[in-house]
């Protein structure tokens, strides 16, 4: 196996900061997540809009990445409750001084695109995410699938952040998210559920015609992004984990860098360079690979000397009030 090819765990598995093994599952799906995202939203960063009127990127979904973000998110932040307890006298203390911190920097990138998701997440993450953190594990997953049939019915919004927050927590405290990647048959099974009920969803949305049920609408939508998931998912139990290791891995890892410098690059080539991003799709597909690709240099070298990016460094130092290692 070529050296550039070497899976991350080859030299011992990689740490986190606080020195817990990083969940490689995670990383991954974090970062393919990212693209997706970045594929996605890309004219609507160029442009301003904060809303999708016609689909901009063809048969990208501008949303679909958002269930899975949402879910990654509540995920870490109970890893990271996990390892403030174990550290910390006042671990709910180190999460809202990181809720605050990302709810800072949220306000401050929403002045260069609306659009933006981080003050929602520090918002919803402050008024439930916190709070839940006092309740039982079942009530947290109970609260979750009541909160995420409650968005599905009205359309998303808040709530479906909410709801996907919870579970991604839930599946921290029953001990699931630790064992992902671990297995092929769990995540195959349950894509093979998901993508049945996907095809029944959209059987639905097609015989409505205009008038799509907003309820089958988004669950179609939660349907695919739990294939895709559980794709991936089966995907790294396979000789392909490597490569996709190599490919998403580092991204994930620095997601919050990436997510920051992303629309940054791309005000740059629009406002700068004057590419018609916002009227080109090509232009606009060109751009995204850009800056995917230059992405995953800088945080592939990047992390040859470090061990976050140096956005995540500053969220760890304002998280913990001191001044973090590398």
């Amino acid at each position: 196996m070529p050296p550039h090819l070497t899976a991350p765990d080859a030299a011992g598995p990689v740490l986190t900061s606080s020195g817990r093994p990083r969940i490689a599952a995670l990383d991954v799906l974090r970062g393919f997540t990212l693209c997706e995202i970045l594929l996605a939203n890309i004219q609507l960063m160029a442009s301003g809009d904060t809303a999708v009127a016609v689909q901009p990127m063809g048969a990208w979904d501008p949303w679909l990445g958002l269930p899975v973000f949402s879910l990654l998110f509540g995920i870490g932040f109970s890893l990271l409750l996990d390892s403030a307890a174990g550290r910390a006298a006042r671990p709910r203390l180190v999460l809202l001084r990181r809720m605050a911190a990302l709810l800072a920097i949220g306000l401050a990138h929403v002045l260069l695109w609306p659009g933006e998701i981080l003050h929602k997440y520090a918002a919803v993450g402050l008024l439930v995410l916190l709070p839940s953190t006092w309740l039982p594990r079942w009530a947290v997953a109970g609260l979750s699938a009541v909160f995420l049939a409650v968005a599905l019915a009205g359309g998303g919004g808040p709530l479906l952040i909410a709801g996907l927050f919870l579970l991604g927590s839930a599946l921290v405290r029953y001990g699931v998210a630790e064992k992902i990647g671990t297995s092929a048959r769990g995540p195959l099974l349950l894509g093979l559920a998901f993508a049945a009920g996907l095809a029944a969803a959209l059987w639905v949305r097609s015989a409505a015609g205009t008038t799509q049920p907003v309820l089958v609408s988004g669950l179609a939508d939660l349907l695919l992004a739990g294939v895709y998931v559980c794709a991936l998912l089966v995907l790294l139990r396979t000789p392909l984990r490597v490569v996709l290791q190599v490919v998403f891995a580092p991204l994930g890892r620095m997601a919050l860098t990436c997510y920051l410098t992303a629309t940054i690059l791309v005000l740059a080539a629009g406002n700068l360079l004057g590419l018609p991003i916002s009227r080109s799709l090509t232009t606009a597909y060109l751009a995204a690979g850009v800056v995917l690709v230059a992405q995953w240099l800088f945080c592939t070298l990047w992390l040859r000397r470090h061990r976050q990016g140096p956005a995540e460094w500053a969220w760890r130092w304002a998280t913990w009030a001191r001044r973090p290692a590398g």
